[in-house]
């Protein structure tokens, strides 16, 4: 087959559907490229949706522009990448014996069949919109496309929505949550889940929780809705969401509670569909069906890690199975290694961002995970413009490999995931990134960087040279009466605005000659801030002959329970 004779489809055009079109007529530019989509907005940032709500993008085309401002739509396609786009035309069949596609133009009702010689599948997800009676009223949106944030938007403009439920706390859920909070809404978010961002570990997203509820939000754990109802005017319009914790008024409520793959056309030309009912890919993005490929978030991917089928549905990753896709579809050897499940959100001034395995994944895949919880400033501390960061690692304990790395705060997250998911998909063990090039200067980090100082930490308690009590280990020490003694070695001015119940406090300058204070014949559990003194009294404990002495993780910053004080 010649480039000139190139047939292909691509059925859908948001994402990864645009990104294989491009590539593929950069590849063979003879070849007959044609893009069926259901709707009519082309390859937008669909990632961009809570800040055009926000008003941080001013307008929608600015969501649909390229880098130089350029709108991408039919015309562009064509005019620009010889690229045919039937936009607001959906795909109903695919006959893979014929090779052929029928569609269906919306606006005419006119079908018609395309041939193709490559057929490739980019037909995104679904929003998961749970049986919930009401769920049908006017003002329940959820938030998965232009249309959808244009609604929510006019809404927000004609301010009939002060009171809002979200439904879902994960990633998007969170995200709208900031946008309407800057447009001034009061926001009551609803999980059903114990927490709140379930990308990750608990304690990490309880800290993103108490961010939230700073900055007034709402926000309810272990809850489910049961009804949604409409105001007193006779409207129709939503005014009271239900829950299994109260009844909230509300204006507006958003559905956020995730996405399922949208395989079911693929499905019924009986192509394999995966285990988490995605598409069954190859590292080629070849489906069971070699002249049909599949991309974006229609498709399965290989967790890197465990090497098992994963179903994370991420803009990054559809553009670069779009990549791969078009490189195979024109004979080009190309493959896609598998994901790590990167994230990162913005949460107001928060960042939260993982990597890798969480420690129940870790377990769940056989591994014996060792953690570590590591907050400090992102650069150096006398740096005005330094920002707490709190990390948290997962290694195993007998190969020492790094198996994910999990950050929130108002440090510079991105930056230490990032390096971290490099560090994850070499293999890499925590000796290896404690060694790491990384850059410095003072504006940018400190002169070991969080990420190696969190490395080292993981080496001290690996090696032995210290043991650690993680803060859920040391509350239930706490809620079961067990006899220890917790020593707080920070200043008194330090103590004096937040303390632990139950702590004694001898600062560290003063450890050395008050040791007679601590009882020999109990375990002790010593911390300060981050810990970073906890762990020097531990080291003068152990020199001073008592034996049982341990490090609070994360320090007195990264405790996710009640406190003393303010």
């Amino acid at each position: 087959m010649t480039a000139s004779k190139l047939r292909v489809v691509i059925i859908g055009g948001v994402a990864a559907g645009p990104k294989t079109a491009s590539k593929i007529v950069r590849l063979c530019p003879r070849a007959e490229v044609t893009v069926v989509e259901k709707g009519e907005f082309l390859s937008y940032a669909g990632c961009g949706l809570p800040y055009y709500i926000s008003g941080v993008v001013k307008e929608q085309k600015e969501l649909m522009c390229s880098p130089i401002g350029v709108v991408r739509d039919p015309a562009y396609f064509q005019k620009v990448k010889n690229v045919t786009v039937l936009n607001r035309t959906e795909a109903l069949e695919i006959d893979r014996a014929a090779k052929r596609v029928r569609v269906r133009e919306l606006a005419t009702g006119k079908e018609s069949r395309l041939p193709y010689d490559r057929l490739v599948l980019a037909t995104g997800a679904t929003p998961v919109r749970p049986p919930i009676p009401g769920a049908d009223l006017d003002g329940v949106y959820s938030l998965h496309g232009v249309e959808d944030a244009e609604g929510i938007r006019a809404a927000l403009a004609r301010r009939r929505a002060l009171d809002v439920v979200v439904i879902g706390g994960g990633l998007i859920g969170v995200e709208v949550t900031e946008a309407l909070v800057e447009r001034g809404c009061r926001v009551t978010v609803v999980e059903m889940l114990p927490q709140i961002l379930p990308m990750l570990d608990w304690e990490m997203a309880h800290q993103v929780r108490k961010h939230m509820e700073s900055h007034g939000v709402r926000v309810l754990t272990h809850a489910q809705v049961t009804a949604i109802k409409a105001g007193t005017d006779g409207g129709g319009r939503v005014g009271r969401v239900c829950t299994t914790r109260g009844d909230f008024s509300a204006d507006m409520a958003i559905m956020a509670v995730g996405v399922r793959p949208n395989a079911a056309l693929a499905k019924a030309a009986g192509i394999e569909i995966g285990e988490t009912g995605a598409i069954r890919v190859d590292e080629h993005m070849r489906t069971s069906d070699p002249a049909v490929f599949a991309v974006g978030d229609c498709a399965e991917c290989r967790d890197l890690v465990t090497g098992k089928p994963v179903y994370v549905p991420l803009g990054s990753t559809a553009n670069k199975q779009g990549r791969v896709a078009a490189m195979n579809v024109c004979g080009v050897d190309s493959v896609f290694p598998g994901v790590l499940g990167s994230s990162v959100c913005k949460v107001f001034d928060f960042t939260a961002a993982r990597t890798g395995l969480s420690f129940e994944q870790a377990v769940e895949a056989r591994f014996d995970p060792v953690t570590v919880l590591a907050p400090a400033p992102d650069r150096a501390h006398f740096m005005p413009t330094a920002k707490l960061l709190m990390l948290k690692l997962i290694a195993d304990r007998s190969s020492r490999r790094l198996l994910g790395v999990q950050a929130v705060g108002p440090g510079d997250a991105a930056k230490r995931v990032d390096v971290a998911a490099m560090a994850v998909t070499a293999g890499l063990t925590v000796d290896d990134v404690a060694g790491a090039d990384l850059c410095y200067a003072p504006p940018y980090s400190a002169a070991m960087d969080n990420i190696i100082t969190a490395a080292n930490v993981m080496r001290n308690k690996l090696d032995g040279f210290f043991e650690g009590v993680t803060p859920e280990q040391l509350k239930r020490k706490m809620d079961a009466g067990d006899e220890f003694f917790l020593l707080d070695v920070r200043t008194p001015q330090e103590v004096a605005g937040i303390a632990l119940p139950g702590a004694v406090n001898i600062p560290l300058g003063a450890l050395r000659g008050r040791t007679a204070e601590v009882p020999r014949d109990k375990e002790i559990i010593t911390f300060c801030k981050i810990s970073l003194r906890g762990y020097e009294a531990a080291l003068i404990l152990n020199a001073a002959g008592f034996r049982s002495v341990k490090v609070l993780d994360g320090g007195i910053v990264m405790w996710p329970y009640e406190t003393l004080g303010n």
